[in-house]
């Protein structure tokens, strides 16, 4: 019966060693090797894609219409988009992100036109879809940041370049003619925002909020050819943020 037993536990300190080396993490793909891999976001640098839809809302400061200022001012929202590629560079729990992308952002805005108290109510409006480049630069924080799951939190400041050759602003039901808005080519904002990213992908909302007025000037035909069109007849004076969000993926 002895022999028996020290029979058995000889076989066993042979099989032994072949079994623990069957669940080595060393051998590729057991299923022990799989806590060892490096999820994306525990990489020091990461690269990105993403894309997505925005809805901008123009914070109007001064409308003034022949010496006449609007205080009431309708925002009406329309739907833009944007496509952009980003870099990560983590620090544990924390990450820098520069980021560079191409906006469309479409906004109209609608009001009473002043006039005479005998006059019938008109509205007039102004539509707005501006081309931009956009260069954020955002700090983030990861609240949450488990295996391939995270939840972070983000600000930081936008640089934007406004492609005035591409955008486009209509003015409508105005008594004068041959409107032009000159938009200021380089603005500044502040981005707030939030993340959550399964494995390699992540959603991302966001909202920017712009910190001057990006309105230069507004001129209009006055009939008379001239070279130097006249302005301060109408003024407009506006800020633009915009609601974001975005689908995107880590490489």
């Amino acid at each position: 019966m002895m022999n028996r037993v020290l029979k058995i536990f000889m076989l066993c300190l042979l099989f032994l060693p072949a079994t623990l080396w069957g669940q080595s993490p060393l051998v590729p793909g057991t299923a022990v090797e799989e806590p060892l891999k490096k999820h994306h976001h525990d990489r020091p640098v990461n690269f990105g894609i993403k894309g997505g839809f925005t809805s901008s809302l123009f914070l109007v400061s001064n409308l003034t219409l022949n010496g006449i200022t609007i205080n009431e001012v309708q925002n009406n929202y329309k739907i833009g988009y944007f496509a952009s590629i980003f870099m990560r560079i983590n620090f544990e729990r924390h990450f820098l992100q520069p980021e560079i992308s191409y906006n469309i952002n479409r906004c109209n805005i609608a009001f009473e036109k002043p006039a005479a108290d005998d006059a019938p109510l008109e509205m007039a409006s102004i539509t707005s879809s501006i081309h931009s480049i956009d260069i954020p630069v955002i700090y983030g924080y990861n609240v949450i940041k488990e295996g391939p799951y995270s939840l972070a939190v983000f600000g930081g400041p936008k640089f934007r370049y406004i492609w005035n050759k591409k955008s486009e602003v209509t003015f409508e039901n105005f008594d004068q003619q041959g409107i032009n808005e000159k938009l200021r080519p380089l603005n500044l904002s502040f981005t707030l925002g939030v993340a959550v990213t399964i494995s390699r992908v992540f959603f991302d909302f966001r909202y920017d909020i712009g910190l001057h007025n990006i309105s230069r000037k507004v001129t209009y035909d006055d009939g008379t050819n001239s070279e130097n069109p006249p302005v301060d007849e109408i003024r407009f004076h506006r800020r633009d943020n915009v609601l974001s969000f975005s689908l995107g993926v880590f490489f």
